[in-house]
């Protein structure tokens, strides 16, 4: 069967889908820019958009993001959202689930497919960590859903024990390191149908333990450098990516960038 060849392919999201701590020469890298590149090697004349923004809620994403990408009118859109929806104080599941299916019909509408990721249900490192596990698993499962019910394509990299293990995330505990992101980008990949390495799809070795009293100091510095910071932003009202603007924010041809960053 012949590999499609897609020509066209817009990212929307937060700071998932920005590419956070997936560091470039010029800003972030991440996930859906690696997807693009290896889109791009398939088609001549590709063109890319990436508009995700550090902090976006869904409804955030469905006002502000998706009328963009609509017009835009690309082949492909990645729409992954919701994870900073669950960590608020209060979740209202249904309005979730109809923001999504909006976003996603909307999408759908304009001739698009749509590609969909689940989020990883790994909280332990984090404050409330039970309580964000089962909103993340909550979450899931309302992307699955609308995945199914409008037919388009989902991508789910953290069906196994591999979510929970440290060399997949940032030393904020909350992001993807670059291997965490290449995981994501090999499973989008393949669940398009193309060309992808396979040892991205197998699970990494488990980091290695360290001793209770390097942990605890660990925690300290986390605490202080991430934490404390964003607990400063939810008193305040502010959300980490009110002064960003979109790293790719007009549908254009694709030049590929060479990685430069040693792999983690």
């Amino acid at each position: 069967m012949q590999t499609r060849q897609w020509r066209s392919f817009v990212a929307l999201g937060d700071s998932f889908t920005e590419g956070i701590d997936d560091p470039a020469d010029r800003g972030y890298r991440g996930w859906a820019d690696r997807v693009a590149e290896a889109l791009a090697a398939q088609a001549d004349g590709f063109r890319y958009a990436n508009i995700a923004i550090r902090g976006k809620r869904l409804e955030e994403m469905v006002v502000e993001q998706i009328p963009v990408a609509a017009r835009m009118r690309p082949e492909l859109v990645a729409f992954v959202g919701g994870g900073n929806d669950v960590l608020r104080t209060k979740v209202m599941w249904q309005e979730l689930h109809a923001k999504l299916a909006h976003g996603v019909r909307t999408l759908v509408e304009t001739g698009a497919t749509v590609l969909l990721c689940t989020g990883t249900t790994y909280a332990q490192a984090l404050p409330f960590g039970k309580i964000v596990a089962r909103r993340a698993a909550a979450m899931n499962e309302i992307i699955k859903a609308v995945a199914a019910e409008y037919a388009q394509v989902l991508i789910d990299p953290w069906d196994g024990h591999e979510q929970g293990n440290a060399r997949y995330f940032s030393i904020d505990r909350l992001h993807l390191s670059p291997a965490g992101h290449r995981r994501v980008a090999a499973h989008a990949l393949a669940a398009l149908g193309l060309p992808h390495d396979p040892e991205l799809l197998v699970p990494l070795p488990a980091a290695d333990r360290v001793g209770w009293l390097r942990a605890r100091r660990a925690d300290v510095g986390w605490a202080r450098h991430h934490l404390a910071p964003w607990v400063g932003r939810r008193l305040a009202g502010r959300s980490s990516g009110d002064l960003i603007t979109a790293k790719r924010p007009e549908l254009v041809p694709l030049v590929i960038e060479p990685e430069t960053q040693p792999a983690n």
